[in-house]
């Protein structure tokens, strides 16, 4: 009979303990599932802030519609920089470095390179996409140069090229095709062009900032541009940013290295600065 209520209590104790960690769990997840939700709704208010200080622009190229997001300030007179969005359009970073750049006294206007109706759903649109604009640099340069008279339109005199990625292959492009720009900055950019394409000479100030971890980026075409560079007698600079994978200036990238964002932000502004001065 002993043993029996001695039995009869351990399965009591062990019950207890049981809904006790079953409680303990749900707390966790519950606290977990309002964690994710805070997080998810200040992303989309953070989304929403932008999107409210950004003003759509809709221009064309022929039939296609193009739209680009400009900051508040525009209709002033200031310096300008135009943005050319990575591989799927325009997104939350072309947007930030839109919003910072105003507050340091810029009119800054996003590209829209691709058109409505024509943005890429996933990796692979993109880059099937952004890979025709590579080959058909001169459509890429032209979609460029469209995007800059609306920025003039906007208020820009003297005016600069940033870009992400695909953008800052296109900024490079910018300087390989003469565009009237004062300087282009490449942010983890394609280095690369066709083989067959001469090394002109260019005239604008270049800064690439490159990843060292980007496998993105071979050595021959990271050799190429610094031939092209000294070919073309530009006034070039390459920074390199240690212990950084490809789109490491992205905050929704896992690539994402937040001391070397930050260091390559300030290279950026500084080297606007020497631009515009």
């Amino acid at each position: 009979m002993l043993l029996f209520e001695k039995k009869k209590t351990f399965i009591k104790f062990k019950c207890c303990k049981t809904k006790v960690i079953l409680m303990k769990k749900m707390v966790f997840y519950g606290k977990l599932s309002l964690i994710l939700t805070v997080i998810f709704c200040s992303s989309m208010m953070t989304n929403y802030l932008i999107a409210q200080d950004l003003k759509s622009i809709k221009y064309t190229d022929g039939k296609q519609s193009l739209v680009g997001l400009i900051t508040s300030n525009a209709g002033k007179e200031a310096p300008g920089v135009l943005i050319l969005p990575a591989w799927k359009g325009i997104d939350n970073e072309a947007k930030q470095a839109a919003i910072n750049l105003e507050k340091e006294g810029y009119i800054a206007f996003i590209a829209d390179i691709y058109g409505e109706g024509r943005y890429p759903a996933d990796n692979a649109a993109a880059s099937k996409l952004s890979s025709e604009y590579k080959t058909d640099f001169v459509a890429y340069q032209n979609r460029i140069k469209l995007a800059l008279t609306e920025l003039r339109k906007n208020g820009a005199k003297n005016v600069a090229v940033i870009g992400y990625c695909f953008g800052g292959t296109g900024a490079l492009e910018s300087a390989r095709g003469g565009l009237d720009v004062l300087g282009v900055v490449c942010i983890h950019g394609g280095l690369g062009k066709a083989i067959d394409r001469k090394n002109n000479p260019i005239h604008t100030k270049v800064l690439i900032e490159h990843p060292a971890n980007d496998q993105s980026v071979s050595q021959e075409d990271y050799n190429g541009v610094i031939k092209e560079m000294n070919e073309g007698h530009a006034d070039w600079q390459i920074i390199t940013y240690a212990n950084s994978k490809h789109t490491f200036t992205n905050p929704e990238s896992e690539d994402y290295n937040e001391v070397m964002a930050i260091r390559a932000w300030g290279h950026t502004l500084m080297f606007l600065k020497e631009l515009f001065q």
